[in-house]
C-alpha cells in the first residue's frame, strides 16, 4: 500500500505512527494509526518506530507499507533538556523560558545573573541539549551575559548554544565561543526593550537546532538517516497546531494530559481591559509543563494532591480497594471502575495546570487607595478550549472535565468563562499535525478541524 505521509511520534514511553493520504488535494485523509512501546531502553528507538509500523500493517490490513515521506516528533529520553541563563528573572529570564517553553524544550535550570560554581555544577550534570543565554535589553546592560558566555565556554561541552540577549554583545558572544565545540546560533533579543518580548525567532531557532543535532535518545541518528522530513519536538508541534487552529477559530487553549506530565498551550491576546491593568507582558503563545501532574508515571503525586480518603469517597469506594487500584495502576484503563479512577486523577491534572498557568486579580493598596492590577496569562478571551492527548480524547466523560475549567473559577482568576466551547482531537492526532503544518499548513489545517468535527 502506498502511503503519502507518515507521521511518527516517538514519545517516552510509546511511539505511534499515522497514516495521511491526499495530502497534495483538497480533501486530505487520516487512513489510520499503530502504536508500539518506545524501545528506548533497548538502545534504538528505530526498534518501536518499525513495530508501530506493524502494527498500523495489521490495522490497515495489508502486509506491505510504501511511503512519499516520513516525518517525525519526538519526547523520547526525556525530550529536549535546555538550560536557560539570563539577567533579571521577570525580563529576560521569562522571556527565554517562555521561548524554550513553547518550543517545546524541557528546562532542566533557569539562571538569573552571574552564573556561580553551583549552577556551573549543576549544568554539568544535566547534560543539556542545547543551552540559551540572554540578558539585557538592546544597548543595555552587557556584563551579565558576557560572564556567563565565558564561564559556559569553559565547560568546553559539544552543545548547541543559543544567543538571545542585547544585540551589542553579539560580535562579543561570537569570539567566545569561536574555539570551543559548540555551534553557536546568535539571535534577535527576547527582551529588546522594556516590556517588549520578542520570542518567535528564538523559538523558531530552538526547533531548527532540535531537528539539527537530533541526537537525544538511542537510535535518533538512525531516525534522522530514515526520516525525509521534518523532526521536531511533541510538544512544540502541539504548539504550532495550537497558533495554526487559533488563526483559523479563534483564541483557544489547548490540554494535553500525558502519563508524566501535563501540558497546557494558550494562544490568546487576552482582552483589552485586563491588558490595561497587566503588571508584566506576556507571549500571545504560551506553554506551561507541570513536571508533576501525569496519570501514570505521576500517579502518586495527583493521589497525594486529592488526598486518598477524598478520591475514594469521589469513586464511591473502600479505601482497601482504591489501595488496590493504585497498586494495580495501568498505563491504558480498561474497566470502568479504571476508568474512573484516571478521570479522576485528570481532573485534578487539568485543573491545577490551568490553575499554575493562567493568571489574577490583585488588589494592591497605596496612598490612593485600592487598584486593582492583573498578572500573568489572561484566558477570559479564550473561545476553545481543546483537548488533546490519551486522556482527553479517550477517556468517557473528558468533555465534563474540560468543562469544569469555567465552573472552576473563584473570581479572580483569568480564567476562560462558561461561553468557551470543547473540542476533542478525536483522532488523537493535533501533534502529527503541528510537524505536518510545518510543509503543508493547508492539508493540516483540514485534517485537525475534521478531528475536532469543526
Amino acid at each position: 500500500m502506498k502511503i503519502n505521509i507518515l507521521v511518527a511520534e516517538i514519545g517516552s514511553t510509546t511511539t505511534v505512527i499515522n497514516a495521511f493520504n491526499e495530502i497534495f488535494t483538497s480533501y486530505p485523509k487520516f487512513i489510520g494509526q499503530g502504536q508500539a512501546p518506545t524501545s528506548v531502553d533497548e538502545g534504538d528507538v528505530n526498534i518501536g518506530l518499525n513495530a508501530a509500523i506493524d502494527d498500523l500493517k495489521e490495522n490497515l490490513g495489508v502486509d506491505k507499507i510504501g511511503y512519499d515521506k516520513l516525518i517525525a516528533t519526538s519526547s523520547a529520553a526525556g525530550g529536549l533538556r535546555m538550560t536557560v541563563h539570563g539577567l533579571v528573572y521577570d525580563m529576560t529570564v521569562k522571556a527565554a523560558k517562555e521561548a524554550a517553553l513553547g518550543a517545546g524544550a524541557n528546562i532542566h535550570q533557569i539562571t538569573s545573573g552571574k552564573l556561580r560554581r553551583t549552577d556551573i555544577k549543576k549544568i554539568k550534570e544535566i547534560n543539556p541539549n542545547i543551552i540559551l543565554i540572554a540578558g539585557g535589553v538592546d544597548y543595555g546592560e552587557r556584563d551579565t551575559a558576557i560572564h556567563n558566555a565565558e564561564k559556559i565556554a569553559e565547560l568546553n561541552l559539544n552543545v548547541p548554544i543559543i544567543y538571545a540577549g542585547n544585540i551589542e554583545n553579539q560580535e562579543e558572544i561570537r569570539l567566545i565561543f569561536e574555539d570551543t565545540p559548540s555551534k553557536l546560533y546568535l539571535v534577535e533579543n527576547v527582551y529588546p526593550k522594556i516590556d517588549q518580548l520578542n520570542i518567535e525567532p528564538t523559538r523558531r531557532v530552538i526547533q531548527d537546532v532540535f531537528e539539527e543535532h537530533i541526537i537525544h535518545a538511542p537510535g535518533m541518528t538512525k531516525v534522522r538517516d530514515i526520516v525525509n522530513g521534518p523532526i521536531i519536538p511533541t510538544p512544540g508541534a502541539v504548539m504550532l497546531a495550537s497558533k495554526l487552529l487559533k488563526e483559523e477559530i479563534g483564541d483557544l487553549i489547548t490540554l494535553d494530559v500525558g502519563g508524566a506530565t501535563t501540558d497546557l498551550h494558550s494562544v490568546t491576546e487576552g482582552s483589552e481591559e485586563v491588558n490595561r491593568i497587566l503588571i508584566n507582558p506576556e507571549p500571545v503563545a504560551k506553554r506551561t509543563v507541570e513536571g508533576d501532574l501525569g496519570v501514570y508515571v505521576n500517579m502518586k503525586n495527583i493521589v497525594n494532591r486529592i488526598g486518598v480518603e477524598e478520591l475514594a469517597s469521589r469513586l464511591n469506594i473502600s479505601l482497601e480497594k482504591l489501595e488496590e487500584l493504585i497498586k494495580n495502576h495501568k498505563p491504558i484503563p480498561h474497566t470502568d471502575m479504571e476508568k474512573k479512577f484516571v478521570e479522576e486523577l485528570t481532573k485534578e491534572a487539568t485543573m491545577t495546570s490551568v490553575q499554575r498557568h493562567a493568571g489574577k486579580f490583585r488588589n494592591l493598596y497605596g496612598p490612593s487607595g485600592k487598584k486593582t492590577v492583573a498578572e500573568g496569562k489572561d484566558l477570559t478571551n479564550v473561545k476553545y478550549i481543546v483537548g488533546t492527548g490519551g486522556a482527553l480524547t479517550r477517556l468517557p466523560n473528558r468533555v465534563e472535565i474540560m468543562k469544569e475549567i469555567a465552573r472552576s473559577n473563584k473570581g479572580n482568576d483569568l480564567f476562560p468563562n462558561k461561553e468557551a466551547k470543547i473540542l476533542v482531537d478525536n483522532d488523537y492526532i493535533m501533534a502529527s499535525l503541528g510537524v505536518l503544518s510545518k510543509e503543508y499548513p493547508e492539508a493540516a489545517l483540514s485534517l485537525l478541524k475534521k478531528s475536532l468535527k469543526i
